[in-house]
């Protein structure tokens, strides 16, 4: 492309930036010139002194945003009164399912038990390619590898899941019998292929969980993951309520990536979003992307967005071990379906007999996410903080069709999800709350929890009856088997009061090996005495390898968060009174990449724009981060990049405490309190980073609606490094694509576009 062209492309989607803003029955058209309001830009050039610059943009009245409203207008847009209409137990019927597996999940497996052993949902083993176990999800979805792991891996594997008719085959090439059926209607899969021996040694060699530095040593197998991935529009209706969704090859939740600590993921993408077209993205949550910042999958940051009709292959190293989850990080997509479990294997920290893989919980919204968001990017602000519609466990509930209007189609007592237990065992569950806001507590009846790991950390494992998560949060849980053969118990997650909600109850059933799985259970739930808003305390969770970080950091800095309304009367958020909003056509990460040469058409150097909340470490080698939450609500801060030491957190002003210096809680997404309502008072956390990763990493919250409202940074670190960084041609052309996509007339970024 011309480069005065791609200019006036930038330019565009710089300074003149169309809003379009619905209403209920009309719409207006919104220009908006620059950045909501005046910023400070952060720069550090040296390891031992800050610097701050301010931006002297010229002051557009849209500049402005008021952060302090009358109290009437914060009750309207953060209400304290939230109607509920919460399901209990006694409104189900029973454990039958209403619909099949087909219209609730489409060709996920997950939330279904076998028969006669077969089919339903996968059983994870120790890693891939152990001996004795099937190959939990891999080899499905499209799934295959290529590289040298015992000359065995290719042979045998799941059926093919992207054919319905096929379901689940069975494991490894000693096995050449296909699955069974779902009890939900999906046709037998066909089995494995014959094969050779498996392999017998652990794929990460000698590492363990306590004598290997997981940022410093991670292994290489040499294997590379294969997925192949279609995002498209589909219906279905996972808690009876029929409704649009945009999913992964007919899967919701999504497709799950299975890998082995040390090996290359590769995940072919394809964007077959229509009626209408969308541009997307996806990112990889929590892994660190060292070396390969522009797979990070953040649109207008890290790369220019997927183009309809386009093809992408991510290509990444599993180099962080345990549970996380995939999603669309392009506006608030994901909400709509577009995300799915990742597990990577690698050594534990405690014995159990089986891994029954991911349990997502989620909040869930009946509206198109679209048609939401033009509500919290409008100024009706009674609508800014939208209600969920449910609470689902691996994309499975029921709801109250009374509630619904005429025209639409729902099912009642759709059902839920089921797992299977047996007396005596122990069992892994690896928690991922992937919702769009709300705070989860997970529980099950007469079952204590063993935490043995928070995000990609494994922790000294620790004893409790819930476990709180916020958006993006994961937590690996191993639970004993201690009921009775014929038990039927009721696995719960709650929405937490600190989230908005109408209907915060989510259940699945879990039968022993002899109970009638087609019952109800009749358990009851753990009291709750967990504060509503924050994770458990820090003092709780210590990281099972230590480490120490260096008690006086490089750089610090302090980040407030709050909110306010525009000149235009729109509701924004604000990290250190800058609201964020991405150029989709203009990747953060290219331009830090160009450092050194002419940047712009005419030669001059780049400067970064206010609204990219660009904020410069320059050479630090260790970085400090004090955010204050000024506002009445939770935020689950999530940083790309890193597992950041959490060293404190709670209400009022940081007295320099640091929880367990010598070994400080890890992890990559923390929640951050609310202010205290009754004081006014800031909450507060503190985070820190060895600054070993050049690259643009962001830093939000994970709450898709803030996000979306510019609650987010990009941290620049190491920039004289990033220029070595060199992006691979493919990345590059995705620019060339959606230059060629927008030129056909302006989207509809009504966001940040985040």
């Amino acid at each position: 492309m011309h480069h005065s062209l791609r200019l006036l492309e930038v330019l565009f989607c710089l300074c003149t930036i169309y809003v379009t803003v619905g209403a209920a029955n009309s719409s207006t058209t919104i220009s908006v010139t620059g950045a909501y309001n005046t910023s400070t830009y952060f720069n550090s050039s040296t390891t031992t002194s800050r610097q701050t610059a301010t931006f002297t943009n010229p002051p557009w009245p849209e500049d402005t945003v008021t952060h302090i409203l009358p109290q009437s207008i914060s009750d309207l847009i953060f209400p304290t009164a939230v109607p509920r209409r919460g399901i209990q137990p006694s409104n189900i019927r029973c454990g039958r399912w209403g619909l099949p597996q087909s219209q609730t999940n489409g060709r996920s497996p997950l939330g279904t038990i076998g028969k006669q052993g077969r089919g339903g949902a996968p059983r994870f083993p120790p890693f891939i390619g152990a001996p004795g176990y099937d190959v939990g999800t891999y080899g499905s979805n499209g799934a295959s590898d290529s590289g040298s792991e015992g000359g065995n891996i290719d042979s045998g594997g799941n059926g093919n899941s992207n054919n319905v008719d096929q379901g689940h085959g069975s494991g490894y090439g000693d096995n050449n019998n296909g699955g069974g059926g779902f009890d939900t209607g999906f046709g037998g899969g066909g089995g494995g292929g014959g094969g050779g021996s498996r392999p017998t040694t652990l794929p990460w060699g000698s590492r363990t969980a306590n004598n290997t530095d997981p940022y410093t040593n991670p292994p290489v197998t040499g294997v590379v993951r294969k997925y192949n991935f279609v995002i498209e529009r589909a219906v279905m209706a996972p808690d009876g309520v029929e409704r649009d969704v945009i999913v992964i090859n007919g899967q919701f939740p999504g497709p799950t990536i299975e890998a082995n600590w040390g090996d290359t993921i590769e995940v072919t993408v394809v964007n077959g979003i229509t009626s209408p077209q969308e541009g997307t993205s996806l990112h990889w949550h929590g892994l660190l992307q060292k070396g390969t910042p522009y797979e990070d999958g953040v649109p207008g940051v890290t790369q220019c967005p997927i183009a309809p009709g386009q093809t992408f292959t991510y290509s990444f190293n599993a180099d962080l071990y345990g549970t996380s989850w995939y999603h669309a990080h392009y506006s608030a997509q994901y909400a709509a379906g577009v995300f799915g479990a990742m597990i990577v294997h690698g050594p534990t920290n405690i014995d159990y007999d089986e891994d029954l893989g991911p349990v997502l919980l989620t909040d869930y919204y009946h509206g198109n996410y679209f048609d939401i968001l033009e509500e919290v990017m409008g100024t009706d602000l009674s609508k800014v903080a939208p209600f969920s519609d449910n609470n689902l466990i691996n994309g499975k509930g029921d709801f109250d069709c009374s509630l619904t209007s005429n025209s639409t189609k729902c099912t009642p007592g759709a059902g839920y999800s089921k797992f299977q237990f047996t007396k005596g065992k122990t069992y892994r569950l690896r928690l991922i709350n992937g919702g769009a806001e709300g705070i989860q507590k997970f529980s099950i009846d007469n079952h204590q929890l063993k935490v043995i790991a928070y995000d990609f950390v494994p922790i000294v494992p620790y004893t409790t009856e819930i476990v709180t998560l916020g958006v993006g949060q994961r937590a690996d849980i191993v639970v004993e088997a201690t009921g009775t053969p014929t038990d039927a118990i009721w696995m719960r997650s709650v929405i937490s009061n600190c989230s908005a909600t109408h209907q915060p109850y989510g259940y699945a059933m879990i039968y022993y090996q002899n109970a009638d799985i087609n019952i109800k259970p009749n358990t009851t739930a753990w009291p709750d005495n967990t504060d509503g808003c924050a994770n458990d305390d820090l003092s709780l969770t210590t990281p099972y390898f230590p480490i120490t970080p260096p008690p006086t950091p490089a750089t610090e800095v302090s980040i407030d968060i709050n909110f306010g309304l525009n000149a235009t009367g729109h509701l924004v958020w604000t990290m250190n009174n800058s609201t964020f909003r991405t150029c989709y056509n203009d990747p953060v990460l290219a331009r830090a990449q160009q450092k050194g040469s002419s940047s712009t058409a005419n030669g001059t150097a780049f400067v970064y724009p206010t609204e990219w909340n660009v904020f410069d470490f320059g050479n630090a080698s260790t970085i400090r981060i004090i955010v204050n939450n000024l506002s009445p609500v939770a935020h689950p801060m999530h940083l790309h990049g890193h597992n950041m030491y959490v060293l404190d957190e709670g209400v009022g002003d940081w007295d320099g405490t640091v929880i367990r210096p010598d070994n400080p809680m890890r992890r990559d997404t923390q929640q951050l309190r609310p202010a205290d309502p009754a004081t006014g008072e800031p909450a507060y956390m503190v985070l820190q980073i060895d600054a070993d990763n050049p690259g643009v990493w962001p830093f939000h919250c994970h709450i898709a609606w803030h996000v979306s409202g510019g609650l987010y940074v990009n941290i620049l670190e190491r920039p004289d490094d990033i220029p070595n960084i060199k992006s691979p041609d493919a990345v590059n052309a995705l620019c060339q694509t959606w230059d060629d996509y927008t030129q056909l007339g302006p989207i509809d970024q009504i966001d940040s576009g985040l």
